[in-house]
């Protein structure tokens, strides 16, 4: 059986479930694997304009699956197939949005912090709880959280491996919007719709911004910003939406 299930519940939206609900959707290596070939193929499928994964209403993923860690070891972790989500999540140009009910921990906090917008369900919990068992978060967790929310409050959590409720995870600027339990996955499939109704180029390179302005100086991201935003005025999607706007009817944008 599939460990990720792919649908496509509305015209230009992916909408990938993690299906191992036996283990609260834990991370296997080959449910990676499953994970970053969907990711792969869908940033490759121009129909396609914006990504939603989610897990079931107990877990989003409850971290790394425990009997794999128990037997891995350090080349084992070096492999390709140990990274494979987390490269194609990096590379991946389209909006990627996490729907998150239940639990979101260890990996399953790490694959939440690679997507570009989470929405959490009242109920959910996100940590990064590797310490309780001799390890230490190790696709990003530490350093991803960090620049969400600094180095004092991410340390209170990632030393204590305490679990972050959701209301707490907003306060801090970890979820971009909290909601009922059973609105998450159709209010992110509306953000998602949203999206996808944009000009994709325009979108890419939005996402190019805010993932790469960061981690430069101000004066290098405020380059990056502003060449991107002269090449955005070369595209077909630039004439359509301000023809649009002044001929007062909707815009159809080609990605061109």
């Amino acid at each position: 059986m599939a460990e990720v299930l792919k649908e496509t519940p509305i015209e230009g939206v992916a909408l990938l479930k993690l299906n191992r609900p036996e283990v609260l959707n834990a991370l296997s290596v080959p449910l990676r694997l499953e994970l970053a070939a969907h990711i792969d193929e869908l940033n490759l499928d121009p129909a396609v304009r914006a990504i939603v994964i989610t897990g079931d209403e107990k877990a989003f993923a409850a971290g790394a699956d425990l009997t794999e860690l128990k037997k891995r070891t350090v080349r084992d972790a070096q492999t390709r197939e140990s990274v494979a989500a987390w490269v194609a999540l990096r590379a991946c140009q389209k909006p990627v949005i996490a729907a998150v009910n239940g639990f979101a921990l260890g990996g399953g906090s790490e694959l939440a912090f690679h997507c570009d917008i989470i929405i959490a369900g009242e109920g959910a919990k996100f940590g990064l709880p590797e310490v309780k068992v001799g390890i230490m978060p190790g696709a990003g967790g530490t350093q991803r959280l960090v620049r969400a929310v600094g180095k004092f409050k991410a340390s209170r959590y990632l030393l204590t491996g305490d679990l972050i409720p959701a209301e707490v995870a907003y306060t801090m600027g970890i979820v971009s919007e909290v909601v009922p339990d059973d609105q998450v996955i159709p209010h992110a499939l509306k953000i998602a719709s949203k999206i996808a109704a944009l000009p994709p180029l325009a979108v890419q390179a939005i996402k190019e911004a805010v993932g790469l302005g960061p981690d430069a100086s101000l004066d290098t991201a405020l380059a990056l910003e502003r060449k991107t935003f002269q090449l955005l005025f070369t595209t077909e999607d630039r004439d359509e939406g301000i023809a649009a706007f002044l001929e007062k009817r909707k815009p159809v944008f080609k990605g061109r």
